[in-house]
């Protein structure tokens, strides 16, 4: 008989509530699937502003909230998607990407959309391993 798999809603009040029929995020087993995170104020669930480096950086400190509830760091995200309403914001939002991935950046894969939710400039989501990290 195959072993059970824990799965387990991710929530927290400190990241935006889900605006459709899905989860901040999903641990399954030790992987912890993250949502889709766009620049929104977690109170009010509107774009913080029009400028891709102050939804970038929302979008992470979100992300960051959640992977705390799930009891992880940046450290333990090991893939992320990054989708884009214009590829020319690419090096902006690295700039900004790269002060929340210092160290043990995580894979990573970069698309222009055609279109964001509530007309979003960015949306990021993640994969994370949740447990004590063994860096090499």
């Amino acid at each position: 008989m195959a072993s059970k798999i824990l799965r387990k809603v991710i929530s927290t009040p400190k990241a935006p509530a889900a605006i459709g029929p899905y989860s901040q995020a999903v641990q399954a087993g030790n992987t912890l699937y993250v949502s889709g995170q766009l620049g929104m104020d977690p109170q009010t669930m509107n774009l913080v502003s029009g400028d891709v480096v102050e939804q970038t950086k929302t979008a992470l400190t979100n992300m960051g909230h959640i992977l705390e509830a799930a009891g992880c760091t940046y450290k333990h995200v090991v893939k992320t998607t990054v989708l884009l309403a214009d590829i020319n914001d690419f090096v902006k939002v690295n700039e900004v990407y790269s002060t929340f991935f210092s160290e043990a950046v995580p894979a990573r894969a970069a698309y222009q959309v055609a279109n964001l939710p509530k007309g979003g400039r960015v949306e990021i989501e993640a994969i994370a391993v949740v447990g004590e990290l063994d860096q090499q």
